[in-house]
């Protein structure tokens, strides 16, 4: 099977973890073992990755500097997918062996400058904050802060992914078996000039979504998204909630989970099934094999099939 493999930012750092560069590499490590069973039960794999934490790091260091150093977040994007590329594809070839193929590959990704999402900020990135800290960071630095769970964090523009620009490039490598490791962090967000050129935008796209828009176009036969929750779970954080088995897409509605956890999954999952007819996954990344053989997490396929629950 062709598969695209979305790694959550939670799964490659969990919250509240210090940022350092053992950490992720640990958390890494963790990641490429589900990714190697993958690889090693004969199946194409494509991996994405999320990139909330570290962009936001990146953010913070680069603003610690002459104010001449400041890059926008397009720049500091490119920088993060090398940074988290080049961690995933090291842990892959220790595991896999040097015969292994393997590339990380900068994406980018064209969004419209006039959607909606720039006007209203609402990727979280970069550290956890307490709301005072927080409103004096909004007040200082400009900008725009909102609740992340039980804590604050960064918010910046979150526009669709409509064009993965390096699709063809993805797709001559996987079809010579090569484990492709793109668009993260959701890709590079860039924009059209009017000369017909390319330019990069203040942004961060969401990962899920750049996820399935590249699953579609590789004619993927399912999209994982992995995080650090064992499946989709129906009234969740009250005594009725249960763990969702399978579901159709048309029977769901995404408004139901939270817009900062688990509501992009969803509509991303929702997306993929419904435009392919194939089906996504959504569950624990340590349960990337039971859950492509439908023994774990969430299955989200085409059509109006009412929640089956597990357990």
């Amino acid at each position: 099977m062709r598969l695209v493999v979305a790694l959550g930012g939670n799964a490659l750092l969990k919250r509240g973890e210090p940022m350092t560069a053992d950490i992720q590499r640990a958390n890494v490590a963790r990641a490429a073992k589900s990714l190697a069973a993958l690889i090693d039960a004969g199946h194409q794999v494509v991996v994405t990755h999320g990139n909330g934490p570290q962009v936001g790091l990146i953010a913070l260091q680069a603003a610690a500097g002459p104010k001449d150093g400041a890059y926008p977040l397009d720049i500091l994007g490119a920088e993060s997918e090398g940074m988290i590329g080049y961690l995933i594809e090291q842990e892959l070839r220790n595991l896999l062996g040097e015969s292994a193929s393997l590339a990380t590959l900068l994406t980018q990704v064209r969004v419209d400058p006039a959607d909606p999402a720039f006007q209203k900020p609402s990727k979280p990135i970069g550290p956890i904050y307490d709301e005072a800290t927080a409103r004096q960071l909004e007040s200082e630095r400009g900008w725009s802060v909102k609740l992340d769970g039980d804590k604050w964090r960064r918010v910046v523009a979150s526009p669709k992914p409509l064009e993965v620009l390096e699709l063809k490039v993805i797709a001559m490598l996987v079809e010579r078996g090569v484990v492709v490791i793109c668009a993260g962090g959701g890709g590079i967000p860039v924009i059209a000039r009017p000369d017909g050129g390319l330019i990069g935008i203040e942004a961060v796209i969401d990962k899920d979504r750049a996820s399935a828009l590249l699953a579609q176009q590789l004619d993927a036969d399912m999209l994982l998204l992995l995080t650090d929750v064992d499946a989709v779970y129906s009234d969740f954080g009250t005594p009725n909630s249960r763990p969702i088995a399978r579901v159709g897409a048309q029977a769901l509605s995404a408004d139901q989970f939270a817009a900062g956890s688990m509501r992009p999954k969803i509509e991303a999952a929702m997306r993929f099934a419904s435009q392919t007819g194939k089906a996504a996954g959504v569950g624990r990344l340590e349960d990337a094999v039971a859950i492509l053989a439908g023994n774990a997490g969430t299955i989200i396929e085409d059509g109006t099939l009412e929640a089956q629950y597990r357990g």
